[in-house]
């Protein structure tokens, strides 16, 4: 039998999914699992977005233009302004979903073995979208103690090497839930500046701010234009993760005609996606609102119920719908695959994401684990008290 490619070898496996069977076979049993593990929003997608879908009248569902509908575009360029992010039609490229935009960026920007500095704890698929463009993630670690805020500009310059060609962050972070400030965008204004690097910012959480905070984009840098590219996409701003539409913005112009090359062989996004997507922007703003103060009402909920469980602790995220807890275990890994193979309480067990698979070093994370409060407060509260029921009972328990 012909050995696979080295790349699909070295690619991760997604730690948010590799759960599924366990899942899978514990809904068999007649477990029912409160799913904490996956950012899912439960929140209903809006209705004009559906009815986009259902009254188009297309006599053929033909290929749209690789770099998005140009009617899209152009609303997208209304919307954004109305944001303060100067984007015209021709500086986006609509995508299938924001990962597609992020391996985009990657496959643009990096050669074989250049590298992408990224605080960790990160989302899980950059290392793998890294993997497929032949580059390597360097990770500058973060941590729980101080709340996951940015290291700091030192700790960037340690790592920093002549392969070194991007930093990308995710703001509000996925998975802890930091919220960038300003300020802290102007320090890695001035590195990207200093060593000429690409800032790939992941803004796909932004609508989801809380306690008053601001979302800063990326796109409001000035002097570093053609180094910054945003990814976005309506997945968790609509409650759309299906139609699988992202995009890619930048003011380069090499980057994005590189884009495009690579938008051409995949020949374009869903042409229902789009329409979808289009008709949502019309959502008023009370839709947001809503979606954030229940959103905000989760996450009180979930962080007083969890510090409130002897031995677990978990700083307060001001960003989109995840926290990262460290729990007092000896292996999150196996704490996740016990709580769906061996635990259950009246039928009922709780799916998290284990912490080690959201950090480069694998040692790292190893009695965290992260958790997206995409359940409404009733099902919050019987995971809560699962998960206190379960920590009780495990095996490997530290403390």
């Amino acid at each position: 039998m012909p050995a696979i490619s080295q790349r699909g070898v070295i690619m991760p496996s997604s730690p948010i999914r590799k759960l599924v069977p366990l899942s899978d076979a514990a809904k068999a049993r007649g477990i029912r699992v409160f799913h904490l593990n996956i950012g899912q929003p439960d929140i209903l997608t809006p209705e004009v977005a559906l009815d986009a879908i259902r009254n188009a009248k297309l006599p053929i569902v033909s290929y749209t233009h690789s770099a998005g509908m140009p009617e899209y575009r152009r609303k997208l360029s209304k919307y954004y302004k109305a944001a303060g992010i100067d984007l015209e039609p021709n500086e986006m490229l609509v995508t299938c979903g924001g990962s597609e935009a992020v391996q985009m960026a990657f496959m643009s920007c990096l050669d074989p073995l250049d590298e992408v500095i990224v605080p960790e704890p990160f989302y899980a698929n950059y290392e793998a979208f890294a993997a497929a463009a032949g580059a390597c993630v360097t990770p500058i670690t973060s941590t729980i103690e101080n709340g996951f805020m940015l290291p700091s500009i030192e700790e960037f310059e340690k790592v920093i090497t002549n392969k070194t060609k991007a930093i990308l962050i995710c703001n509000p972070n996925n998975p802890t839930g930091y919220l960038y400030s300003e300020q802290e965008f102007q320090q890695l204004r001035d590195l990207i500046l200093k060593y000429d690097l690409f800032l790939i910012s992941d803004e796909v959480y932004r609508e989801f701010c809380y306690d008053g905070a601001k979302h800063y984009s990326s796109m409001f840098l000035k002097g570093v234009e053609d180094n910054v590219i945003m990814v976005d996409s309506v997945s968790k701003r609509y409650s759309e993760c299906g139609l699988r539409v992202g995009l890619l913005a930048t003011k380069n112009k090499e980057v994005l005609a590189a884009s495009m090359k690579i938008a051409q062989s995949r020949l374009c996004p869903p042409s229902f996606g789009q329409i979808a997507a289009m008709a949502s922007l019309d959502v008023p703003d009370e839709y947001f609102k809503a979606m954030n103060e229940e959103y905000c009402k989760r996450r009180n909920f979930l962080l007083e119920g969890l510090n409130k469980i002897p031995g677990v602790y978990s700083p307060i995220p001001s960003g989109a719908f995840y926290t990262m807890a460290k729990l007092p275990i000896d292996d999150a890994d196996k704490f996740c695959a016990w709580l769906l193979e061996d635990f259950s309480f009246n039928n009922q067990t709780v799916m998290l994401a284990p912490g080690s698979g959201f950090y480069s070093n694998r040692t790292l994370g190893r009695n965290e684990v992260r958790i997206a409060y995409v359940l409404k407060i009733e099902d919050l509260e019987i995971a809560l008290d699962l998960l206190a029921r379960a920590l009780k009972a495990y095996p490997g328990r530290t403390n």
